[in-house]
C-alpha cells in the first residue's frame, strides 16, 4: 500500500488523507482505495512524461514507447471495472501521484 508522509513543522501532525495518500475523500465522491499497482504505474507515466518534455531529451523514442506502454497499462487496468465513475477516478489518481511526487520532492 502507498503511504506518503510528509514533514509539516515540528509539532504538526500528519493528516489521516496524507498518512493513507492512496485512499482520497472528495465531496460526492466515495472512498477510493487505488491498487498499488495502479499508483505506480501512474506515477511512472507521470516521470515519463516529465522527461519526454523536459528540453532536448535523449532517446525521445524509448521514451514515447514506455509513454505508449504505461498509458496502455493505465487505461486497461483491471480497477476501472469497479468504480462507478471512471472518469472521476482517473482524475483522482493522477492528482494522487502529482501529490505523491511532491511529497517525496519535499
Amino acid at each position: 500500500m502507498l503511504v506518503a508522509t510528509s514533514d509539516h513543522g515540528a509539532g504538526r501532525g500528519v493528516s489521516e488523507v496524507t498518512r493513507n495518500s492512496n485512499k482520497r475523500s472528495n465531496a460526492g465522491m466515495d472512498v477510493t482505495d487505488f491498487p498499488d499497482d495502479l499508483v505506480q504505474t501512474q506515477a511512472a507515466w507521470n516521470a515519463t512524461y516529465q522527461a519526454l518534455a523536459a528540453p532536448r531529451p535523449r532517446d525521445t523514442t524509448a521514451l514515447r514507447r514506455r509513454l505508449l506502454l504505461l498509458s496502455v497499462r493505465l487505461w486497461w487496468h483491471p480497477y476501472w471495472e469497479t468504480v462507478p465513475s471512471v472518469p472521476a477516478a482517473r482524475s483522482e489518481l493522477r492528482h494522487l501521484a502529482r501529490a505523491h511526487r511532491a511529497v517525496r520532492a519535499a
